[in-house]
C-alpha cells in the first residue's frame, strides 16, 4: 500500500457548489418547496437523497424525489460549459503527485459529470483514481466513498490525509481516522470545519499550496 492525498472536487477543487444550491433551489420550487438558498447550501456535500432528507425531513412523501433529482441534474447541466477551476487547483494537484504521493479523486458525482470537473481540473495524467456515486451505497457523511477512493487506489489509510470543503467531508473522513484539511472555498467558515474535526484550514488550493511544506500532506511518508 502506498501513501496518498484524496480529494473531493466539488466545492475543492473546482468551483461548483453554489451552483449546485441554485439549481437545487429551483428544483424545489418547480416542485412547491420553497427552501431558503442559505439552507440549500449547508446541505451540499450531501448525496441527494440525504439532501432531501435533511431539508424536508425524513417523513416526507418521497414520490416526487426522483423528479427533483433530474430537475437539479438538468439545471446544473447548463453551467457545464462555465465551470471553472477554484485558484491553485491543478498546481496543487500536480505539487501532490510530485512528492510522490497518490492523487486520489474521492467524488460523489455521477459519472459524466465527474469526466466533465476532470476535463476542467486538467490533471488526469496525475490522478491515480477517481470515485463516482456509482461506487458508494450511501453518501457522505457516511465514508463509503472514501472507502471506495482508497480500495481503488491501493492508498493506506494510515498514510493519507483528505482534502474537502464540507462539514460532511470533515465527518466522513473521521470515521476513518484520516485528517481532514477543510478548505473555506466552498462557502463553509473554517470555524465550522474545524468544529466538525479538520486538522487545519485554507482559503483554497492555492493557500494550501503555498503552505505545502508546512501542512499536514508533508507529514505524510
Amino acid at each position: 500500500m502506498r501513501p496518498g492525498v484524496l480529494f473531493d472536487v466539488d466545492g475543492t477543487l473546482i468551483d461548483t457548489t453554489y451552483l449546485h444550491a441554485v439549481s437545487w433551489w429551483e428544483a424545489l420550487r418547480q416542485h412547491d418547496h420553497d427552501v431558503p438558498m442559505a439552507a440549500i447550501h449547508r446541505g451540499i456535500g450531501m448525496g441527494s437523497d440525504k439532501l432531501l432528507d435533511h431539508l424536508l425531513g425524513e417523513d416526507r412523501d418521497r414520490s416526487e424525489d426522483e423528479a427533483m433529482g433530474t430537475a437539479h441534474d438538468v439545471l446544473y447541466g447548463a453551467w457545464w460549459e462555465r465551470l471553472r477551476q477554484l485558484p491553485g487547483a491543478e498546481d496543487l494537484v500536480r505539487a501532490v503527485a510530485g512528492r510522490d504521493l497518490a492523487v486520489v479523486l474521492a467524488s460523489s458525482a455521477k459519472a459524466a459529470e465527474l469526466g466533465k470537473l476532470r476535463e476542467v481540473l486538467g490533471a488526469n495524467d496525475v490522478i491515480a483514481a477517481a470515485t463516482s456515486s456509482a461506487d458508494a451505497e450511501e453518501s457522505k457523511p457516511a465514508p463509503d466513498i472514501l472507502e471506495a477512493a482508497l480500495a481503488q487506489s491501493d492508498v493506506d489509510p494510515a498514510r493519507a490525509v483528505f482534502i474537502g470543503d464540507s462539514i460532511w467531508d470533515v465527518q466522513a473522513s473521521r470515521q476513518l481516522d484520516i485528517p481532514c484539511i477543510g478548505l473555506t472555498c466552498g462557502g463553509t467558515s473554517s470555524a465550522e470545519l474545524l468544529d466538525a474535526g479538520a486538522v487545519t484550514t485554507y482559503e483554497n488550493p492555492a493557500a494550501l499550496l503555498a503552505d505545502l511544506d508546512a501542512s499536514p500532506i508533508a507529514k505524510i511518508h
